[in-house]
């Protein structure tokens, strides 16, 4: 190209676009301008009452191992799950991979086959290989699954994931992926595993590397337990925050790995390098960084026991008790096609699961029948870890295990319709805001929106489940004292200035601080508020106390029992976390702590 020959217009474009270009790349590429930054959000919810309930029933008789001939005329029908203890309820009512004589599933005419799968990519192809098929024009697909089983708090990421994918192939909302059930939930199997540093002082987390499978339900454990310590995220890969906990995403999203990678790094000193962020910019530096902990379920909690000395269980769903529900997710439109098979196995697995709560006998044959499905360990081990286990090694103590199973009543109390509070809509709503402000590993640059809870969850499944006995639902006891603190946060919670009146921001952190109490259903909870030094020290002392009166009034309307309010009060001006010389400092000390006890 001839410059001389171009006229001033031309020359004035040309030099505008080499302008866009270098500026875009180094916004992109130079150090200090572009990142993911570290957020620190709102907590999660837990709830009021405790899902457990026992409806008395006969003793059944035990599945066999032989598969059935009656139901082999039905149309098979194949789910695939995750090796996981929680299953054991729906797994033991099927008798184990293929549904057999004698089992619950059998009397209920179903012909069902559950797959292992580990991988949580292969899951989701696993369902658009049957969503292919399905729109090809075959009733039963003999490729892929109608539903798969995994852990609830994980839906928003796979339900809103798979929809995109839905979408861009066969065109939108043409196909869905919906809840239609839980048959389960993680009490304790799934962990934050790390030093017990960062469990008696959480704020020693900050600068950790954790290995996970981001997006699923162990991410949301570590995500929960960061963000009610008041604790940054840092939501890229990529990089590193040493004033957050940073995250690895554990390859072919396996959780096995995250527990395998975490060995491999303390053992064999083997790093990821990532690139330095500080206050949400990178410093040109790349840091060869060890992992220092993983998020993880069995039989991963108990590999990295075995393997390595100085860790522990951090925290679990035993905490966060109603995070981590065992849930359905099938294809809506076949479902819809088909829905007295899918009402049946939900009512399988929870006559099954009702027995296994009452029997040791269907304890020990779930055992087996997990066993069987999961090709690995033996029954006394999934026996021993579906009750949970405790250990020790060094003289540092850890958990492994714990489960529970669904029976009808477990779990229309855990969607509400029992007592009203609808435990599975606090936790999908909690980590769809955390996807939304995290955006964890791009996933918004893939995904274009969260699917809301209305449209992901269908109950009319479990609503149609009416010739077995629910129950009454099961209430928690508060009336003991609780010693023990499971998380502490500071929260800044906006009121009308000098009064104790809710502003109207405030609603949106109040109801994250409910989701997290939803989601740790078993723990107390104490509201202590501060003041800055406006004012005089007798008149902010009533200010704080009132402005935690009104907390807990908002949360007592929202269904927290009063029996769970261990400690209500405030202490004014007397305990600054900040200069009160400055505007940011008096901002900082203007708080309410939440703290959960158990």
């Amino acid at each position: 190209m001839n410059w001389s020959r171009l006229t001033a217009l031309s020359k004035f474009l040309i030099v505008l676009l080499l302008t866009c270009v270098i500026g875009f790349l180094i916004y992109w590429f130079a150090p200090g301008i572009k990142v993911e930054e570290s957020k620190q959000l709102e907590g999660i919810e837990i709830s009021d009452n405790d899902v457990n309930n026992i409806t008395d029933a006969s003793e059944l008789g035990l599945p066999s191992d032989t598969r059935s001939k009656s139901v082999a005329s039905n149309p098979l029908v194949r789910m695939a799950a995750y090796a996981w203890n929680a299953q054991s309820g729906i797994i033991v009512s099927n008798g184990g991979p293929f549904t057999t004589e004698g089992s619950v599933m059998e009397s209920n005419g179903v012909n069902l086959e559950i797959i292992r799968q580990d991988w949580l990519s292969e899951l989701r192809n696993l369902q658009l290989k049957f969503v292919e098929e399905y729109d090809n024009g075959n009733k039963f697909p003999k490729q892929g699954v109608f539903a798969i089983m995994m852990m609830g708090d994980g839906a928003p990421y796979y339900i809103s994931s798979v929809q995109q994918a839905l979408n861009d192939k066969y065109g939108k909302d043409k196909y869905h992926v919906q809840v239609v059930g839980s048959v389960g939930l993680s009490y304790g199997e799934d962990k934050l595993i790390g030093p017990p540093k960062w469990k008696m002082d959480p704020q020693s987390i900050k600068g950790a590397l954790i290995s996970t499978v981001i997006g699923d339900g162990d991410w949301v454990t570590t995500v929960n337990y960061a963000f009610a310590n008041g604790i940054k995220v840092n939501p890229d890969p990529a990089t590193y925050d040493p004033d957050a906990v940073n995250f690895y995403p554990s390859a072919n999203d396996d959780y096995i790995e995250s527990a395998k990678e975490l060995i491999k790094s303390q053992k064999e000193g083997w790093t990821i390098p990532l690139k330095e962020i500080k206050n949400n910019k990178l410093t040109g530096n790349t840091i060869n960084k060890k992992i220092d902990g993983c998020a993880t379920w069995t039989p991963g909690d108990k590999m990295v026991f075995d393997a390595l000395n100085g860790f522990t269980d951090v925290v679990s769903t035993k905490e966060f008790n109603n995070q981590m529900a065992t849930t359905v997710i099938a294809v809506q439109e076949w479902s819809e096609k088909n829905p007295a098979i899918v009402s049946n196995i939900l009512k399988s697995a929870f006559i099954a699961s009702n027995q296994v709560k009452q029997y040791e006998s269907w304890k020990k044959r779930a055992a087996e029948c997990v066993t069987k499905t999961y090709e690995m360990e033996d029954a006394d081990y999934w026996y021993a870890m579906f009750k949970g286990q405790k250990g020790e090694k060094s003289g540092i103590s850890y958990n492994m295990g714990g489960s529970r199973v669904f029976n009808l009543a477990d779990a229309q109390q855990y969607y509400g319709k029992t007592d009203g509070v609808n435990r599975y809509k606090a936790v999908y709503d909690q980590v769809s805001y955390y996807i939304n402000e995290l955006n964890p590993a791009g996933f918004k640059q893939n995904v274009k929106r969260v699917v809301p809870y209305n449209e992901a969850v269908n109950l009319k499944f479990l609503d149609a489940i009416k010739d077995i006995e629910a129950g009454t639902a099961y209430t928690t006891d508060y009336s003991k004292k609780a010693k023990t603190v499971l998380a502490s946060g500071e929260w800044r919670i906006n009121f009308s200035s000098g009064r104790a009146a809710l502003e109207p921001g405030a609603i949106d952190v109040l109801d994250q601080i409910f989701n997290l109490l939803i989601q740790a259903e078993d723990a107390k909870l104490e509201l202590i508020g501060h003041t800055d030094n406006t004012g005089n020290r007798d008149s902010n002392f009533a200010l704080s106390q009132a402005r935690s009166e009104a907390i807990k009034t908002f949360m007592l309307k929202k269904g927290i029992p009063n029996s769970r309010f261990q400690k209500v009060e405030g202490k004014g001006q007397d305990e600054p976390v900040a200069d009160n010389k400055t505007l940011a400092g008096r901002a900082k000390n203007r708080r309410v702590v939440v703290t959960l006890l158990k």
